[in-house]
């Protein structure tokens, strides 16, 4: 169904539906704050479902169920499908990493009786968004003794919360007549970690009690936080959105609304429906440039399907690979701009994807003159059509504002590069990289749907 409001099709029956997916999906999005969590919470799903470590098995055989894992940030599952691995697949590609603030390899000083703790932002963020928030640390410290420690403070009704301080009205003059884009800098973002100091001795006595606190809680050093990863996200769970309850207000949005619904269309097909190997991949990295050994530009998801091809008995596994990969379809799972009736001026209403209507295709994505675009091949966009609208699927174009407006790109110019059939296909979302993003949950559900017909075609 094409531009229409999925809400208007449902019945009692398939509301209560939308409503119980968008439960299992906000349970996710509370928990996965992290790409570390959202694998974690990945392989649970795949166990439960039978899904098998490719380490534990042999060989692989029509129906078979299996994943990788590739450095604790990706994860790439699989349903053996009966046509030839080399005749392609149907790949379904999230990212699940998100705008974040990370803590620097040496975060933690003392200025002016407070604790505080250095960070680098990640991703596109408008910096002003994240002061006068409560926030969370997740990550993991790495010790030289081989030992992980895993740090998670703030998400717990006891927790205590960190924070950005700003300045308060009274006094923020100078500041308000600065650019937005100014009047917070990179290098104040730095969160508040305590105000107590541990004795009158200590030459930094307030740093030197949270260090205190912090060795008594997890039994790390100040000097492992060069080996650490610590991450700084809006604290809380994901909440419904509108007095409706028709949306889902959370940290995380883009890209794990794509990811989790894409992970649970390939847990949800029915196995002897699926002719062309069923894969679902989620990766690291989108939100710097897909770049590094858990991004899309590794080489990790072309020598996991070696490693595939290589279980289902072929004797020039990388070839195969590449054969399988060329003649693959795949559907580029990530978000796009939702239209936002407080800033229409930013959109072509005609090319805009609105809340309500379904999932999202994106022929193109990029910038100003499609500048880093896949542009899907019409013949292919035809094809999903068909797809979707044979699974009576609410979806809808838009491209990402207006042609000068500004632009974004996703990992879908990175696998088109293997000559695959690539389309940007997602939901839309207002707020886009804000500590709370907005999706709609029947947005969420559509997409959900068309990745599972998708799947099976």
């Amino acid at each position: 169904m094409y531009r229409k409001n999925a809400w208007l099709k449902y019945d009692q029956k398939q509301v209560k539906e939308v409503m119980k997916f968008a439960e299992g999906y906000k349970d996710f999005l509370s928990f996965s704050k992290t790409e570390r969590l959202a694998v974690r919470y990945a392989s649970k799903l795949l166990d439960a479902k039978g899904f098998k470590r490719a380490e534990e098995l042999k060989s692989l055989k029509v129906g078979d169920k299996v994943y990788f894992i590739n450095k604790n940030k990706n994860v790439c599952a699989f349903i053996v499908g009966k046509k030839p691995l080399e005749e392609g697949l149907r790949i379904l590609g999230a990212h699940i990493d998100s705008p974040r603030l990370d803590l620097k390899e040496h975060p933690v000083y003392e200025k002016n009786g407070f604790a505080l703790g250095d960070t680098h932002y990640y991703g596109g963020v408008k910096k002003y968004q994240w002061t006068t928030i409560p926030l969370a640390l997740h990550g993991v410290v790495c010790k030289k003794d081989g030992s992980v420690v895993e740090v998670n403070i703030g998400e717990e009704e006891k927790d205590p919360i960190v924070g950005i301080t700003d300045l308060l009205i009274h006094l923020s003059q100078d500041q308000m007549q600065a650019p937005l884009a100014k009047a917070i800098t990179g290098e104040n973002l730095d969160i508040t970690l305590g105000s107590m100091p541990l004795d009158e001795k200590s030459k930094e006595p307030v740093k030197a009690n949270v260090l205190k606190l912090l060795k008594k809680k997890y039994g790390f050093e100040e000097e492992d936080l060069v080996s650490a990863e610590i991450e700084i996200v809006p604290a809380g769970k994901a909440r419904d959105y509108g007095l409706d309850r028709s949306m889902v207000a959370g940290y995380g949005h883009d890209d794990r609304s794509c990811a989790y619904t894409s992970l649970m269309a390939l847990l949800d097909v029915e196995a002897e429906k699926v002719e062309y190997t069923a894969c679902c991949v989620l990766v690291d990295k989108e939100e710097i440039g897909s770049v590094g050994a858990t991004g899309a530009q590794s080489l990790f998801f072309e020598n996991t399907i070696a490693r595939l091809a290589a279980l289902m008995g072929s004797k020039d596994a990388l070839f195969s690979a590449r054969k399988a990969m060329e003649n693959s379809k795949m559907l580029s799972s990530d978000v796009s701009a939702g239209f936002d009736p407080l800033y229409p001026q930013v959109n072509d209403p005609k090319n805009a994807a609105y809340f309500g209507e379904g999932i999202v295709f994106n022929k193109y994505t990029g910038s100003r003159g499609k500048s880093g675009s896949n542009d899907a091949n019409p013949e292919y966009y035809a094809f999903i059509r068909k797809v979707v609208d044979e699974a009576n699927v609410n979806w809808q174009n838009a491209e990402l504002g207006k042609v000068d407006q500004g632009g974004g790109g996703t990992i879908a110019y990175i696998l088109g590069n293997y000559n695959m059939n690539v389309i940007d296909a997602g939901i839309p979302v207002l707020n886009m990289h804000a500590p709370m993003e907005i999706v709609s949950k029947a947005d969420v559900y559509e997409a959900y749907r068309a990745y599972l017909a998708f799947l099976v075609a």
